[in-house]
């Protein structure tokens, strides 16, 4: 996972242009208003960093337990 550099609003749009070239390059920016962030740089998802359906397969176990009651549940029960 990349890091992801912190930058002011000022620095931002004074540095537009080399900020765009950091992120084509995957860089990823925090760009924050006085501390506090209000926008993130990163390239935009495309087919090949896209989640798509079965990635995780052989990743994910399901427990032979999956539906069993959660002990104690019973005292809510009706």
């Amino acid at each position: 996972m990349k890091q992801t550099v912190e930058i002011g609003v000022y620095e931002a749009k004074t540095h537009f242009s080399q900020l765009l070239e950091n992120v084509k390059r995957g860089a990823v920016f925090s760009i924050t208003q006085r501390g506090t962030p209000v926008a993130e740089s990163g390239l935009p998802a495309t087919a090949g960093n896209r989640p798509h359906f079965g990635m995780d397969k052989g990743r994910v176990v399901v427990g032979d337990d999956f539906n069993a009651l959660v002990p104690g549940v019973e005292n809510y029960m009706p």
